[in-house]
């Protein structure tokens, strides 16, 4: 049982983490237009592949999360 809740206590701390994100993600003029994110925009549509930003949001979760699971290794 200890196991299953230090799980739910990372797991509610990621979501705070993600919630903040969230919140700080408007405030970063950067985010979601970073060289390399596509953005289609026409008279009455636009359509937009942020595909840098989800490159670089997948490097900085994968240190981060690796540092984590080593952590908890120990």
């Amino acid at each position: 049982m200890r196991g299953i809740g230090i799980m739910l206590i990372l797991a509610g701390l990621a979501l705070v983490v993600a919630g903040l994100l969230f919140m700080l993600a408007g405030k970063l003029p950067w985010f979601g237009h970073l060289p390399g994110d596509i953005n289609y925009r026409g008279k009455n549509w636009s359509v937009s592949f942020p595909l840098a930003t989800c490159v670089l949001a997948s490097i900085i979760l994968t240190i981060l999360l690796n540092i984590v699971f080593r952590l908890m290794r120990k």
